[in-house]
């Protein structure tokens, strides 16, 4: 009797091992929907899962992407933290990715970030220079001795250094893509759009929340 009931308890154990959240068939798949880092990159904030987005101001899948993550953003948990992270492969990248530290530093990104983006798109401005920038911070009510201080500072540049190494190690194939708590990177390309992406984002939000024991 006591081996039966043995039997009985492991036999539900490895049921509802096997029926868990983390464990039960899976709507969204590693190598089809989004690929497995071969090695986890460091995030800003430990205990908090993070979901970084790569972009690059130039982008246009980026720009018409911009309302539609910034409305999924607002609805995401107080244990998630999102981050931007610039694409950086070009010169001229990094100008762009250096505006777009320089605009946090200066805490006017709010205002900066979506202005740059209009610059870039709509406008069909191409940024090339410094001088560009600043004409664009200026007539958006940036004193221009101040940003070009701000924009040439070593704190910008480790900033952007940092952005460039971290997007090497997240193995980036183009813009905008997605990366969950340093581990799982996500492109549009694999999930039909950039509204899926943000499905197995969300999935993998909950997967990083549950085995984290959230």
């Amino acid at each position: 009797m006591r081996n039966l009931l043995s039997t009985i308890m492991i036999s539900a154990a490895m049921l509802a091992f096997v029926m868990s959240p983390v464990h039960a068939e899976e709507p969204y798949k590693a190598g089809d929907h989004y690929e497995v880092l071969a090695e986890a990159v460091a995030t800003s904030n430990p205990d908090k899962i993070e979901v970084a987005e790569v972009f690059w101001y130039g982008c246009s899948h980026c720009y018409t992407f911009e309302p539609v993550l910034n409305k999924w953003t607002q609805g995401l948990s107080d244990d998630v933290e999102f981050v931007r992270v610039p694409a950086i492969w070009h010169p001229t990248m990094r100008l762009h990715a250096k505006a777009y530290f320089t605009a946090k530093a200066m805490k006017s990104l709010d205002q900066l970030h979506e202005a740059i983006f209009e610059e870039m798109n709509p406008k069909k401005a191409k940024l090339k220079t410094e001088d560009e920038i600043a004409d664009l911070f200026e007539a958006n009510g940036i004193d221009r001795a101040r940003f070009t201080k701000v924009f040439n500072s070593a704190g910008i540049d480790m900033a952007v250094d940092l952005a460039a190494k971290k997007q090497k190690r997240y193995d980036i194939q183009g813009t905008p893509e997605m990366v969950v708590n340093g581990k799982y990177r996500i492109s549009g390309r694999d999930n039909g759009g950039n509204a899926g992406m943000l499905k197995v984002a969300s999935y993998l939000i909950e997967r990083e929340r549950s085995l984290m024991g959230q």
